[in-house]
C-alpha cells in the first residue's frame, strides 16, 4: 500500500431554526477558492426544535434549500456548469444577477435540484475492495517539498485564501457530487466529492461512513446538551460516549483485506464536528472583561471541552486544533454583538462560549487551517477547518511519482498546532 495526500474541509453552523432564502451565498463559509477534494458540512438546528419537528415526519424543505445552496457555491465556479445548468433548469438562473431569483426555492425545483447533484447511489454503496485502485492521472502525490502550506497555519479568512493554489480545471458539468446526505430532526450532513473521486469511494452509509480508495473514513455531526449551570458538561460527555457506543455500521463488505469498521472509532480517519456546546466556565461580567482584552487564553483556561478532554473525561485520543478566534455563540441576530450586551435579564445573558468545535481522531491527518467565519445569520458563527488525510492506494511500485513515497515513510515534521502566528477575529 503506499499513500495519497488529499485535502478535506469540514464546516459546521448551529443556524438557529432559521431557512435559508437564495439571498444567502456561502462562498466564503465554503472557502470554495481553496479547492478541497472533499467537502464535508453538517448543520444543527436547521428546523426550529420544537415538538412538532421532533415528533412528526422530518420537514426536508430547509434540508433541500441549504444542498442547493452548497451545490451552488461549490459548483458555480465551472462555465460549463454554469451554462449548462442555465439552459436545462430555469431554477439555476437564480445564480445569475440579471434573472428571476424568486422561483429558485420552490419545491418542484428543489425536489429536481436534490435528484440531479447526488451521485448515483449504487456507485458509493458497493465494495470497492477488489477494484485495483489507480492513482488518477491528474493527481500527483504531494511531497513535503510540494506543500504550500508547509510552516503555515492560518486562522484568517483571507491569510488562508491568499496562499491556497488555484483550482486546477477539470471538464465536464458539475466538478463536485453529492455523495450522501443525512437528517435527523434538527441536524443535517452532507458529503460532497469531485467527480473523478467517485470511482474509488466505496461502503458508503446513511451515518456516514465510507472508504477513499483502501482507508476508512467517518464524519460525525452532533448537538450535544445544553446549558451553562455547573455540570450540563458532565450531561455533555454522556451524549459522547452514548454516540461512541450506540452508533453501528452495517456490514456491507465481505471482500475487505481488513475488517470493516463497524464503530466510529474503528474507522482510520474520524472527523467529528458540531455545536458541542462546551461553554466557558466563567461569570458573563468577568468573561466581557477578558473578551475586550483579547485575552483567549485565559478564556481557554476555563474552556469546558479543553478542561473535559486534559481530565480523561470525554475524547480521550482525540485532537483539535489551537483555537485562535473569537468564541462563536452567543450572538444578538443579525448582529456583532454578544447577546448579553443587549439583554435586559441576567437570566438570558450567555458567557460567550467556543460551542462550534471540529475535532479529529487517527493518524494520516494534518490539519491546515482553523477559522470561525462572520456570517449574521444565526446567534452562532460557522467554524470550518482544512485538512490534509492520506489515504492508502494500491499501486504497483516503481512509478517515478511513489519513489521513495509511501504510508512507511516518513512524516511531514512540521507542527501547524504550535506555530506561534496568530490572528484574532473580534
Amino acid at each position: 500500500m503506499e499513500c495519497l495526500d488529499y485535502r478535506i474541509f469540514v464546516g459546521t453552523w448551529n443556524v438557529g431554526g432559521r431557512t435559508p432564502t437564495n439571498e444567502l451565498n456561502l462562498d466564503d463559509f465554503l472557502h470554495v477558492e481553496g479547492s478541497s477534494d472533499i467537502y464535508v458540512v453538517g448543520f444543527q438546528e436547521i428546523v426550529p426544535l420544537n415538538a412538532g419537528n421532533v415528533l412528526v415526519i422530518e420537514d426536508n424543505e430547509p434540508a433541500a434549500r441549504w444542498l442547493a445552496l452548497i451545490n451552488l457555491a461549490l459548483n458555480r465556479q465551472n462555465p460549463d456548469y454554469s451554462s449548462h445548468s442555465n439552459e436545462s433548469s430555469p431554477s439555476m438562473r437564480s445564480s445569475t444577477k440579471d434573472s428571476n431569483k424568486s422561483n429558485f426555492f420552490q419545491k418542484p425545483n428543489l425536489k429536481l435540484l436534490s435528484k440531479n447533484m447526488r451521485v448515483d447511489s449504487s456507485l458509493v454503496k458497493t465494495c470497492n475492495c477488489c477494484m485495483e485502485s489507480l492513482i488518477p492521472e491528474k493527481r500527483r502525490p504531494r511531497r513535503i517539498h510540494d506543500n504550500p502550506f508547509q510552516h503555515r497555519y492560518t486562522s484568517s479568512i483571507e491569510e488562508f485564501l491568499s496562499i491556497v493554489p488555484e483550482s486546477p480545471a477539470y471538464p465536464g458539468l458539475a466538478e463536485y457530487r453529492l455523495v450522501s446526505s443525512k437528517q435527523m430532526v434538527g441536524l443535517f450532513l452532507s458529503v460532497w466529492a469531485r467527480k473523478e473521486l467517485i470511482p474509488y469511494i466505496g461502503h458508503g452509509s446513511i451515518s456516514i461512513s465510507m472508504t477513499l480508495h483502501k482507508t476508512s473514513l467517518c464524519f460525525v455531526c452532533s448537538h450535544l446538551a445544553s446549558g451553562q449551570k455547573e455540570g450540563d458538561e458532565l450531561r455533555r460527555n454522556a451524549d459522547v460516549a452514548e454516540i461512541l457506543k450506540g452508533m453501528q455500521f452495517p456490514k456491507i463488505c465481505k471482500n475487505s483485506e481488513k475488517k470493516a469498521p463497524e464503530k466510529i472509532i474503528d474507522h482510520d480517519r474520524v472527523l467529528w464536528f458540531g455545536d458541542l456546546n462546551y461553554r466557558v466556565s466563567l461569570p458573563y461580567e468577568e468573561a466581557r472583561l477578558l473578551l475586550e482584552e483579547n485575552d483567549w487564553d485565559t478564556l481557554l483556561e476555563k474552556d469546558q471541552l479543553k478542561v473535559e478532554r486534559d481530565s480523561g473525561r470525554v475524547f480521550i485520543g482525540w485532537k483539535e486544533g489551537r483555537v485562535m478566534f473569537a468564541p462563536t455563540y452567543k450572538y444578538t441576530q443579525n448582529s456583532d454583538m454578544y447577546a448579553g450586551e443587549t439583554a435586559k435579564s441576567k437570566k438570558k445573558r450567555r458567557t460567550p462560549a467556543w460551542c462550534d468545535r471540529i475535532l479529529w481522531h487517527g493518524q494520516g491527518i494534518e490539519q491546515l487551517h482553523y477559522a470561525r467565519g462572520e456570517s449574521r445569520f444565526s446567534d452562532h458563527r460557522p467554524v470550518c477547518a482544512v485538512f490534509s488525510i492520506d489515504v492508502e492506494v494500491r499501486r504497483q511500485l516503481g512509478s517515478k511519482f511513489r519513489k521513495g513515497f509511501s504510508c512507511n515513510g516518513p512524516r511531514k515534521s512540521h507542527d501547524y498546532l504550535h506555530q506561534q502566528q496568530r490572528f484574532f477575529e473580534c
